[in-house]
């Protein structure tokens, strides 16, 4: 796929967020790691505005070549590409029910999602809760930095999801499957759960570890 085409993909699919509720106002970004760069949506765009051409590029210095100037989260991204080699996308959406389970005082920040669903579990592993900092600080990088690339899905605290996928397809269906995660567990709080047992667990990253 080339650079065109993957603009035109990053558009499709932010739109598709949008619409569905996924992204609200201008917040959430969305970037794509390129041969020589990342493209990366603009600061203060809607998702659902997002247009091919005006989409921002980066160098892999990360500094602004063209397009609109990107959003102010760029270091959440530039962090997970530091650390998860493997990475070719990353998306950062302020969704309702992941931004609620981020705010929740007695989540495990080192494992946000128990294994409710096997689809948690196969596209987007275990979920790390990171402390508060404010918005546009290069500091959520540094978060990100120290977690050594051990989760492909952060919670950002009082703030929203971070998902890091293989490519733009892999990062959005993860991010999407987080959300409705997150909405499961906050509907289900006080009643006793049937989470996966360990080895069903275990079975299901073996058998889904190439996803």
């Amino acid at each position: 796929m080339n650079e065109q085409q993957i603009r035109e993909e990053m558009a499709q699919l932010c739109v598709s967020l949008f619409e569905r509720g996924f992204s609200v106002g201008t917040a959430g970004n969305v970037s794509v790691c390129v041969e020589d760069g990342m493209l990366m949506t603009p600061t203060n765009c809607r998702l659902g505005d997002v247009e091919p051409d005006r989409i921002a590029k980066l160098d892999r210095s990360g500094r602004h070549v063209s397009g609109d100037r990107p959003s102010k989260e760029v270091f959440l991204h530039q962090a997970l590409y530091e650390t998860r080699p493997q990475t070719g996308a990353v998306v950062h959406l302020h969704s309702t029910w992941a931004t609620a389970l981020s705010c929740m005082k007695d989540v495990d920040p080192e494992d946000c999602i128990p294994p409710i669903t096997p689809y948690v579990v196969m596209r987007v592993g275990t979920v790390k809760r990171v402390p508060y900092i404010k918005p546009g600080d290069p500091k959520s990088g540094d978060l990100i930095r120290a977690l050594n690339g051990s989760a492909a899905g952060i919670l950002l605290a009082n703030h929203g999801p971070v998902v890091a996928g293989k490519d733009l397809f892999s990062a959005v269906a993860a991010a999407e499957e987080l959300e409705e995660t997150a909405k499961l567990i906050v509907a289900l709080r006080g009643i006793e759960v049937n989470y996966l047992s360990d080895a069903e667990v275990t079975d299901l990253r073996e058998t889904y570890k190439g996803m």
